[in-house]
């Protein structure tokens, strides 16, 4: 990804965040975005993002701090589950909203799996 490639403002990463398509101007953007280094890190950190609400809300409960700290513990664990465990439906969706092909991978993933059945093919003739 360039430097000239644009890059949302904060306003329209947060409707991205929250599942708004961003202009076509930024479909490079989004492509290193989900398919990019890191494109794990930062899907799990943008799946959180919607969650933070509810997260501050149980700190906001009466009771002891402890018990409202579960609470908030309990949901994180329950939403990077979730998170995890749906980021390829929503990468898939995410790429297929922006025009790019759902089955989009990280290039350097791409190569690597490439050489892999390359060497399994040589080791393992037909």
């Amino acid at each position: 990804m360039s430097r000239k490639t644009p890059r949302p403002n904060p306003i329209q990463w947060i409707g991205y965040v929250f599942g708004r398509r961003l202009p076509d101007s930024m479909i490079d953007w989004v492509r290193n975005d989900l398919t990019g280094k890191h494109a794990t890190a930062r899907h799990i950190l943008r799946g959180m993002v919607p969650f933070t609400p509810l997260f501050v809300v149980f700190l906001l409960f009466p009771g002891e701090l402890w018990l409202r700290g579960a609470m908030v513990l309990l949901a994180m664990l329950l939403a990077l589950f979730y998170t995890a465990a749906f980021m390829p439906m929503n990468r898939a969706h995410r790429l297929a909203e922006h025009g790019l092909p759902a089955d989009l991978e990280n290039p350097e993933r791409m190569r690597r799996r490439a050489l892999e059945r390359a060497r399994y093919a040589a080791q393992h003739p037909h």
